[in-house]
């Protein structure tokens, strides 16, 4: 007789990961346009594109691959302005406009002036961020 005890079945289930509460968020994807505002560090260097597309009700940070981890931080606000955005219930190209006119410029980042576009997709701002 063995002595182990044994293990019950609760712990080899597989867990379903649920999630019942969060903060709202945009949608993270569209396939239709999208509005776009360059941000910039404190040299002027872009450290990522805010995006926007009302039709979708979707909002999104666009990062350029090789950033310092500086830079990378600095763009956490832009992420925080997204969200305070949906809590507040605007429109993403609402938001987009007030980040626009500097709402969210601090010591570390800075919407570019003029800098306010328009990609044809998400695709294609992504691409831009590449360096394409």
């Amino acid at each position: 007789m063995s002595s182990e005890k044994p293990i019950p079945s609760r712990f080899e289930e597989n867990l379903q990961f649920k999630q019942v509460a969060g903060p709202a968020t945009y949608s993270n994807t569209t396939d239709g346009p999208v509005v776009y505002l360059s941000v910039a560090d404190r040299t002027g260097s872009v450290i990522g594109y805010v995006w926007a597309n009302d039709q979708d009700d979707a909002a999104g940070w666009v990062v350029p691959p090789g950033l310092s981890a500086n830079a990378v931080n600095a763009g956490g606000r832009w992420v925080r302005a997204l969200r305070a955005g949906k809590a507040r219930q605007l429109a993403p190209t609402a938001l987009l406009a007030e980040l626009a006119r500097g709402m969210n410029d601090g010591r570390q980042s800075h919407a570019v002036p003029g800098s306010l576009s328009e990609a044809p997709t998400l695709a294609v701002l992504k691409e831009r961020a590449l360096g394409g």
